[in-house]
């Protein structure tokens, strides 16, 4: 029996998609070569302990896939005109933090079927015009919806819709600060936000923090020293995993009240949890701005973010920013989040996101078990001490060289520190399990020959 039946990891989301998925690893990384035959459904179903129709379904979507295809009773075989993109061989997506895909084919299958539906209207459709630049009151209203069942009390006059989280930031920052203004943050922040401050010349004021974030009584010092505004990712931190629970959150909801300050919520990963813990705009709808993006959930392609103001007055402040940096968020996008999120197949995508990081933490904990390193086993980074054991941009270049994406841990300090101490490394992307084992392999022996 082939060896790349290793690959498959029926924990993964539904197990005929899990076969699919390791099929097509086997094939992108060479071990199952052009010509080569596979196991017989039976004989396949047998050794994996599944039904015969699980296998038949993963079979229909490699060759729907056009990566295997069948000869009657002689039995499936991969094509010899196969060829598939080596992710492994690109520039590992330029450090980002992207999602893991979902089990195969499910996402290109949710947008392929969403897209046909919205545009069943034609050429008429309301969806190929122009939107306000908020976005459409439709659209608006079924973000609204989301947020309101995820215990954010929301109507939708209360909601901007932004071309993603990044947008959603400037558009905020632009309307509520001034130069020199402060904000308390984190020590080590995503450098997005970092980038605006630096544009807009605010402050950022770093408060010492735990393995749940910002500390409420070095918050309460900070804002008594003049800052009046709060950024936090509260769940699954970029960079460093960091997640508040529920009774730091509330401390850090009092804390924001007792000095009248302005919460900056971006829940970039909260849905991730499959038990999360409630928004800080939950707890504070009056004085948190609450952004829930789309990119870090399900894929960096569907890119809209749901702005939820503290008022629609305030809401409508983002209007000016949005027209005159995008015009609009992009209506497809809008509308096929708005429809997956009506189906209920929002829900599923997010779900399938979340069990492909349960699986490649597995992967993560079994490599580096004996390393200084954070995670959470729904979120898809880890956050790696290095101790001033070795060079942070070589360990990152020797990695992204195979296809892991890290980041020199200096790019998220609030400081600006020019060292970096650690290093944050992204398990999700195009990388299959295989490559993501064999870069990790090597990352556990560069710091074990350095330790």
């Amino acid at each position: 029996m082939q060896n790349w039946l290793s690959l498959i990891r029926l924990d993964a989301g539904p197990r005929y998609a899990a076969i699919a998925d390791a099929i097509a690893g086997a094939i992108r990384s060479g071990a199952l070569r052009p010509g080569e035959r596979l196991p017989t459904h039976r004989e396949l179903a047998g050794r994996l302990g599944v039904d015969l129709t699980t296998v038949t379904r993963a079979y229909g979507l490699v060759r729907d896939a056009g990566l295997v295809e069948g000869a009657g009773k002689l039995g499936t075989f991969v094509r010899n005109d196969v060829a598939l993109p080596k992710f492994g061989e690109t520039a590992s997506e330029a450090g980002m933090n992207v999602p893991p895909q979902p089990s195969f084919n499910l996402l290109p299958e949710a947008i392929r079927s969403g897209m046909a539906a919205l545009l069943r209207s034609g050429r008429h459709s309301p969806i190929l015009q122009y939107q306000p630049s908020i976005g459409n009151i439709s659209d608006r209203a079924r973000g609204a919806a989301m947020l309101t069942a995820r215990g954010i009390p929301t109507r939708p006059e209360q909601i901007a819709i932004t071309a993603g989280s990044q947008h959603a930031l400037h558009g905020v920052v632009a309307a509520l600060l001034k130069p020199r203004d402060r904000i308390c943050c984190a020590p080590f922040i995503y450098p997005g936000m970092i980038a605006l401050a630096k544009r807009y010349r605010l402050q950022l004021v770093a408060v010492p923090s735990d393995e749940e974030g910002m500390l409420p009584d070095a918050l309460d010092a900070a804002l008594r020293a003049g800052a009046r505004t709060i950024y936090l990712t509260p769940t699954i931190d970029n960079p460093t995993t960091a997640t508040m629970g529920q009774a730091r959150r509330g401390e850090i909801v009092a804390v924001a009240r007792q000095h009248d300050a302005i919460i900056l919520e971006d829940d970039a990963y909260g849905p991730l949890l499959a038990e999360p813990h409630p928004p800080c705009a939950a707890l504070a709808p009056e004085c948190c701005w609450h952004i829930a993006g789309t990119s870090k959930l399900i894929s960096p392609v569907i890119r809209i973010a749901y702005v939820r103001a503290p008022s629609a007055r305030e809401a409508a402040m983002l209007a000016t920013d949005i027209s005159e940096t995008a015009v609009m968020a992009p209506p497809l996008n809008a509308a096929l989040v708005s429809l997956w999120h009506r189906s209920g197949q929002f829900a599923e995508l997010v779900s399938g996101v979340r069990a492909e990081s349960i699986a490649r933490q597995r992967i993560v904990a079994s490599q580096l078990a004996s390393q200084p390193y954070r995670a959470h086993r729904e979120g898809y980074h880890f956050w790696l001490d290095l101790r001033g054991r070795t060079d942070a941009d070589a360990l990152v270049a020797r990695v992204a060289a195979l296809g892991l994406s890290a980041v020199p841990g200096r790019v998220f300090d609030v400081s600006g520190s020019a060292r970096s101490s650690h290093m944050r490394v992204s398990v999700g992307g195009a990388i299959d399990y295989h490559g993501l084992e064999r870069a990790l392999s090597v990352l556990a022996e560069a710091l074990a020959s350095r330790a």
